[in-house]
């Protein structure tokens, strides 16, 4: 049974509530001081991000040109440890958090000092609630959803729950602990899933090369990419298999008011599998003008040919009309051979290394149609294709489903994590006698 505090009284704040007997309400500007600290000549620390989930941490770069020269860092603000660093930009994606690191932060956010015997773990957590997030979602103006931001007087008044010290260390030394086994549980679920992507991919790769007989006779393909395939495939350029090859406008569809057919994009396709249910909608003027060149029918294959999720293809499903947005291409495959083998065919490691060796160094990658047409796969009898077709959508379709059972144990883990976090920090449960058992314990 949850254990509640023995009193309440209203907090005086419509969206917090009721609050614990002897816990106070105060204000922002009450408990925190803004740091002037800016870099002028020499750089301090690392570059510092702020993540909705785990709060500050050290910026990862996924392509080193990104990584902003000392020059460039003057005027950027300073975080030391212990500070509170904020993004009024982004607060409605818990864009606030207590920094572990000492380091420096892009103009736009601002750094602030606690005041003194204060726990600051527990104004972590309990600033970066989900019911503190709703609370500044209120206050947040702007057009574009990424971008809303708080004004620094509405900041200053913002209220701030303050138990006594006692309490917030007690709190959050249970918060610490049960968002530490939660996020344990949350890593290993996601490790899994990073196996099962991989096996997945190993089950696509191998049957689409090696086939399904691992006694089969192998010989030299004569593509470094391929290796040896089975006695009896033929090795053929993707142009020698398909009866059109076409690519998208080179246009950003617009996206209408009256929204009818979906306008597939690289974020649509993953391996053998077209999201329709998140795809972006254009008005059927859009849709007529997009497919001039070929109108998409079942069974032919879209390919995502630029950007991070370079090298995709799936197949367009029956019952549907649709287009290609930016950045897509698409094949109709010849009669005589098996459109689903050939769409796994091209999710295979050996056509993605062909992808991957025309981008070596290249900062927006990309792949010319003339490339792709020419992308050497290794073809068996149709039989056989469909056979390898069949084992591979039910293998796939398998791993798919564990990978989303493990999706929605995250789901429900950080579902948890976030009701927990603002039980705890705003009284509506007790944890004080759980933290000192559990500490005593250990």
């Amino acid at each position: 049974m949850t254990r509640r505090y023995p009193a309440y009284r209203d907090s005086g704040v419509e969206w917090l509530g009721e609050v614990p007997e002897g816990w106070k309400v105060s204000r922002f500007r009450h408990l925190f001081r803004e740091s002037s600290e800016k870099i002028d000549t020499e750089v301090v620390g690392v570059m510092l991000s702020v993540s909705g989930y785990r709060g500050i941490e050290i910026k990862e770069y996924d392509d080193e040109n990104r990584r902003r020269l000392d020059e460039d860092l003057v005027g950027y603000r300073i975080v030391r440890p212990g500070q509170l660093v904020v993004n009024t930009m982004w607060l409605n994606y818990a864009g606030l958090g207590v920094s572990e690191y000492e380091g420096h932060v892009s103009p736009a956010y601002r750094a602030y000092d606690f005041v003194p015997e204060v726990e600051r773990r527990y104004f972590h957590h309990l600033l970066r609630s989900d019911l503190y997030v709703k609370g500044y979602t209120r206050l947040l103006t702007g057009i574009r959803p990424n971008s809303l931001q708080m004004g620094r007087d509405d900041l200053m008044d913002f209220p701030v729950l303050v138990p006594p010290q006692s309490d917030q260390t007690a709190i959050a030394t249970f918060l610490d602990r049960e968002t530490a086994k939660i996020d344990a549980l949350v890593d290993e679920q996601r490790r899994l899933i990073v196996l099962l992507c991989e096996k997945r991919q190993a089950v696509i790769s191998h049957a689409v090369t090696k086939g399904l007989n691992p006694e089969a006779p192998l010989k030299p393909s004569g593509v470094d990419w391929l290796g040896d395939v089975p006695e009896g495939w033929e090795v053929t350029p993707l142009k020698h298999m398909c009866s059109h090859v076409v690519d998208c406008l080179h246009t950003t569809p617009t996206y209408d008011g009256v929204l009818l057919y979906p306008a597939i994009r690289t974020a649509d396709v993953e391996r053998g599998c077209l999201k329709l249910n998140q795809a972006r909608l254009v008005s059927e003027e859009v849709y007529l003008e997009r497919i001039q060149r070929l109108r998409p029918q079942e069974n032919d294959i879209v390919y995502s040919r630029e950007g991070e999720r370079l090298g995709l293809a799936a197949l367009v499903p029956s019952g549907v009309d649709l287009c290609l947005g930016q950045r897509m291409m698409m094949f109709r495959v010849r009669d005589g051979l098996d459109p689903t083998f050939v769409m796994w065919a091209l999710n295979s490691d050996s056509i993605y290394e062909q992808v991957v060796e025309r981008n070596l160094g290249s900062t927006s990658p990309h792949v010319n149609i003339g490339d792709v047409v020419n992308f050497r796969l290794a073809i068996p009898s149709l039989s056989e294709q469909r056979a390898i077709s069949s084992f591979v959508t039910t293998q796939t379709e398998k791993i798919d489903a564990t990978i989303a059972t493990s999706q929605s144990a995250i789901a429900l883990l950080q579902e948890r994590r976030a009701v927990l976090i603002s039980a705890a920090t705003t009284g509506k449960i007790d944890v004080r006698r759980l933290a000192t058992t559990e500490v005593e314990a250990a």
